[in-house]
C-alpha cells in the first residue's frame, strides 16, 4: 500500500513541477470574449437616413429586417457574424436584398469618453429574396479595438457605412 501512495505521489510531483517549469501549460482560450449576440434588429424607419445616427453612424435609406442574426466579439479584435436574410423592409425591393456585399461596424466608447468606430473589410452578400437565401452573409475578420472596448455596440452595414441592422451589449 505504501509503494502505491509513493509512486502516485511521485507523479503528482512530477506533474506540478513539469506545469511551473512551463513544460505543460493550461488550456486557455485564446483571447477574452467581449460579447456574444444572438440576434440583431433591423433599422426601423425613424433610424432611416440622417434622421437619428447612432454614434456617428447613419442609417440605411430604408428600413430593413432580418431573419436571424449571431456572433462573438473578442478582444483580441476577432469579429464572426452569421447572418440570414438581411433584406429591405420597405419600398420597391421589400422582402430581397439588392446589395452584393456588406462591411461591420464595431463602436466602442473608450477610456478616454470618446467613440472609435472600426469597420471591416467588404464582405460578400447573397442577393435576391429572404426566401431564396438573399441577404445571408458570414463575416470573419481580425479588426483593432481601442483598450477598453466599453458598451460595444456591432453594425452590418452598407459598403458606405449606413448601418441595416445591430445588436449591442
Amino acid at each position: 500500500m505504501k509503494k502505491v501512495i509513493s509512486a502516485t505521489l511521485a507523479v503528482v510531483i512530477l506533474l506540478a513541477g513539469a506545469l511551473f517549469s512551463g513544460q505543460l501549460t493550461p488550456a486557455k482560450a485564446d483571447s477574452p470574449l467581449i460579447f456574444e449576440f444572438n440576434t440583431m434588429v433591423g433599422i426601423p424607419q425613424a433610424f432611416t437616413g440622417a434622421q437619428a445616427p447612432i454614434r456617428g453612424i447613419n442609417g440605411g435609406g430604408l428600413p430593413w429586417m432580418l431573419i436571424s442574426a449571431n456572433g462573438r466579439l473578442l478582444s483580441s479584435g476577432l469579429l464572426v457574424i452569421n447572418v440570414k436574410g438581411l433584406v429591405l423592409a420597405a419600398g420597391p425591393n421589400a422582402g430581397s436584398n439588392p446589395i452584393t456585399n456588406f462591411r461591420a461596424t464595431v463602436s466602442c466608447l473608450t477610456s478616454a469618453g470618446g467613440v472609435e468606430n472600426v469597420t471591416t473589410d467588404l464582405f460578400p452578400a447573397t442577393t435576391g429574396p429572404a426566401s431564396s437565401g438573399g441577404g445571408n452573409a458570414t463575416i470573419h475578420a481580425n479588426l483593432t479595438l481601442p483598450q477598453a472596448c466599453i458598451a460595444p455596440i456591432v453594425f452590418i452595414t452598407s459598403p458606405g457605412g449606413s448601418w441595416f441592422a445591430t445588436t449591442g451589449k
